[in-house]
């Protein structure tokens, strides 16, 4: 019996082995949820967690190289929220409209702080690029609902306190505020 074969008849090799099937298996109901998931299954006959796998490590592999980080991580923000932004905008629901456009108010709101202080961060923090990909997740993902949690805890109160000193600075007007509310009442009249 040679060495490979007494290490793959080993408990610990089969119970990880039986570890690994079984989340690559859970890792497989997940992904049968998405419809493009299966049909990239279908066509290029490569298992979708076997895809999703290489491609989450291929990631990680260029975060680790320095120059692909930053492209990667707004790669990461960008592409997939756009993708689900303009489904969301032909849905018929308007549940799917909040979380996309809170997510859209919190990554740029997160990207202007970002602009300021990029130098020093990446200074004193050289994997930044890899947990700002984790954290644009966390904000992406409806399982977190982190840019909801974000939006209500962070930039709307900056918002108010913002918007709050504007409005007491602004010069009086003689004519009433206009609200979403009316404009939508003048076009449903007019038509």
């Amino acid at each position: 019996m040679s060495a490979a074969q007494k290490v793959q008849q080993h408990p610990a090799f089969i119970q990880a082995q039986d570890k690994a099937n079984y989340y690559v298996n859970q890792l497989d109901k997940e992904l049968s949820k998405y419809p493009i998931m299966n049909t990239f299954e279908q066509r290029t006959q490569v298992p979708k967690s076997y895809a999703f796998l290489g491609t989450v490590v291929l990631l990680a592999i260029l975060h680790s190289i320095n120059a692909f980080a930053s492209p990667v991580s707004n790669l990461v923000g960008w592409a997939l929220p756009a993708f689900l932004s303009v489904k969301a905008l032909e849905s018929p629901g308007h549940q799917d409209d909040v979380q996309w456009l809170t997510y859209w108010i919190v990554f740029g709101f997160f990207n202007f702080l970002e602009s300021f202080a990029l130098r020093i961060v990446l200074y004193y923090f050289p994997w930044y690029f890899a947990f700002k990909s984790i954290f644009i997740l966390w904000l992406q993902l409806p399982q977190f609902r982190g840019a909801q949690m974000l939006y209500g805890t962070v930039v709307r109160p900056v918002f108010a306190n913002v918007h709050g000193k504007a409005s007491t600075l602004a010069p009086t007007q003689s004519e009433p505020t206009v609200t979403a509310d009316g404009l939508r009442e003048r076009v449903a009249s007019a038509e």
